[in-house]
């Protein structure tokens, strides 16, 4: 890679020493020393996708499992092969955990590690929406990932997933999202093992990068954005750039790994304000960035959660009960990278719009 400016080595540094210092702040600590604490304990959980339907609140995380197979950058430790989702009536309430919502042995299409899910509703179906390795055989001997749909009548499911992936979709990590005039749209990518620096030329190359583009001096790759059919199982355009803009209005570059985008898209709306957030990945930092229309451009505006312990930061965001949460997860169960935690904390904005950061650990 090309070498970064002195700003962008010592926001890393700084990064860096977050996650140490979170890693060391957790190393024998009890609860207490833990903002928050996990919603559940009988099974691992992650990349929290919460939504209000009927006013309960349900959470469609990734379901962890147990596996031998060391971390690497290619994410083959996260072996997930089936999602539960969790309901409660409020938040601080009892936490129901579902059956098995749905299996890969049960997607025709797909070959392994079901990931980062989210969940939508319309005239009385619920949508499941996963991303799941296909078939296929790159230089690593593993699928290409692919975005597939699954339906029920019940928020909890059991989903019966389409035959195929949904046509067009590439990456991981969707987030649905549904605007105030009733269209939606769905946000989605992550690089490294998420694979989208893969399809930079619009194809996929299964001989690509394992990382990102190894350009940090030109405009990072950007998680993309595509509105929905009211089918709402198909894309009604092409996906789109949702590009993250810096202070100087220019696209946020490669080598800005505290800013970029890397995975874990959310989209929410305030007021008339949309905020795009996501996680920077290997710096560990949610993040988010703010525009006037669904497809951005977004103005990068600041990090709102800082490292937590563990490796991976994946969230969402819901209103409810007239306050904001943020759902995030960690690794204080396990304190191992692929088996982590879900949970949840009050998120609460300045006058100006701007979001109050939060330290998931108490000092």
């Amino acid at each position: 890679m090309l070498l970064r400016t002195s700003i962008t080595i010592a926001a890393l540094l700084t990064a860096s020493a977050l996650a140490a210092q979170a890693h060391e702040d957790s190393k024998g600590a009890d609860a207490s020393r833990f903002l928050s604490q996990p919603l559940v304990t009988s099974i691992y959980t992650a990349d929290p996708s919460a939504h209000v339907f009927n006013g309960k609140i349900y959470v469609y995380p990734s379901h962890d499992v147990p596996t031998d197979t060391p971390d690497d950058d290619l994410g083959n430790e996260y072996a997930m092969h089936d999602y539960r989702v969790l309901r409660m009536d409020r938040i601080g309430g009892p936490v129901t955990v579902g059956p098995v919502a749905l299996d890969v042995k049960d997607v025709p299409w797909a070959s392994k590690q079901m990931w980062a899910p989210d969940a939508a509703y319309k005239n009385g179906t619920y949508y499941l929406y996963f991303p799941a390795r296909d078939k296929s055989k790159d230089k690593n001997g593993l699928g290409a990932f692919k975005i597939g749909v699954a339906t029920s009548k019940n928020p909890m499911g059991p989903f019966k997933a389409e035959p195929k992936p949904i046509p067009g979709s590439f990456s991981m990590d969707p987030a649905v999202f549904t605007d105030t005039d009733g269209k939606t749209y769905m946000y989605f990518g992550g690089i490294w093992g998420g694979q989208l620096q893969r399809w930079a030329k619009g194809t996929y190359d299964p001989n690509g990068s394992d990382t990102d583009l190894m350009q940090d001096d030109q405009p990072a790759l950007s998680g993309k954005v595509v509105r929905m059919n009211a089918d709402m199982k198909t894309f009604a355009e092409k996906p789109r750039d949702a590009v993250i803009l810096g202070e100087d209005g220019q696209p946020v570059k490669g080598g800005e790994h505290d800013k970029r985008f890397f995975e874990g898209s959310w989209m929410f709306k305030r007021g008339s304000t949309y905020y795009y957030t996501y996680s920077t990945g290997d710096t560990h930092f949610l993040s988010y960035a703010t525009g006037t229309n669904p497809y951005g451009p977004f103005t990068f505006r600041g990090h709102f959660l800082l490292p937590v312990q563990g490796w991976t930061t994946h969230h969402s965001i819901i209103e409810h009960g007239g306050k904001w949460w943020l759902f995030y997860a960690d690794t204080q169960l396990s304190n191992k990278n692929h088996l982590r935690n879900v949970k949840v904390t009050e998120l609460f904005f300045n006058q100006d719009g701007s979001i109050k950061p939060i330290n998931p650990f108490v000092k």
